[in-house]
C-alpha cells in the first residue's frame, strides 16, 4: 500500500459523497466502493479484474444513459484505477 493508493481512495470516496444519490444510485455507489476497495487491497490488477470489469461497465452503462458524461466518468475511473497496484501511464 502506498500513499499515493490511500489518497487515490480518499478521492473516490469524497466524489462519492459528492455526487450522492442525485447523480448515483445507492447499488451503483456501492459497487464503486466495492472496486476501489477492491484495487487498494489487491496485490496485482489480477487480483482486482472482476471488480475492474464490473466497474467499467457500470461507467459505460453512466455515459450510454446521458447521466454521466464521458469527462466525469474518466476522472471517476482515474481515480479508482490509481487505487490499484499498478496505475496507467500517461
Amino acid at each position: 500500500m502506498t500513499s499515493e493508493r490511500t489518497q487515490a481512495y480518499g478521492r473516490v470516496l469524497r466524489r462519492l459523497e459528492s455526487v450522492g444519490a442525485s447523480k448515483l444510485h445507492q447499488p451503483e455507489q456501492a459497487r464503486i466502493r466495492d472496486a476501489a476497495d477492491t484495487l487498494v487491497l489487491a496485490v496485482t490488477l489480477d487480483d482486482a479484474r472482476a471488480a475492474l470489469e464490473d466497474f467499467d461497465a457500470l461507467c459505460e452503462r453512466l455515459v450510454e444513459t446521458g447521466r454521466w458524461t464521458e469527462e466525469s466518468a474518466a476522472e471517476l475511473a482515474q481515480d479508482v484505477l490509481a487505487c490499484g497496484p499498478l496505475t496507467p501511464v500517461k
